[in-house]
């Protein structure tokens, strides 16, 4: 069974940056293209970014697309969210996932979850 485990969120100023990072067991880690998305209080779990199973192609959420960048690496089996210019709106609880489906922006083509890593961004 896969698992997904995520790192690096905490508590951060406007207009600083933090790199979020999420593990994979299991040897199809490079097979699956990865998401990450995020879930503020209150409000619906929602698509931030994902990468391509070769990490060639990214696809972005119009709001992070130039603060945001999503990357992987393979032979470590980690993907990256690095964010750069956060601001109170980017406050939430971030999930990276793996789909078969390749750059997808929606949840229910994601098979394997994390638990969640918080980020909070004070004003």
């Amino acid at each position: 069974q896969k698992q997904l485990v995520e790192s690096g969120g905490g508590l951060v100023q406007a207009g600083g940056s933090l790199r979020l990072s999420c593990a994979a067991s299991g040897r199809t880690f490079s097979n699956l293209s990865m998401g990450w998305f995020r879930q503020a209080p209150g409000k619906e779990r929602k698509f931030v970014a994902a990468v391509t199973s070769s990490g060639g192609s990214t696809y972005y959420e119009d709001s992070v697309k130039g603060r945001f960048t999503i990357s992987r690496d393979n032979a470590k089996n980690t993907v990256y969210l690095q964010m750069n210019s956060l601001k109170p709106e980017d406050t939430a609880v971030y999930y990276c996932a793996a789909s078969r489906l390749q750059l997808s922006a929606l949840q229910y083509n994601y098979v394997y979850w994390g638990q969640g890593t918080q980020v909070t961004v004070s004003s």
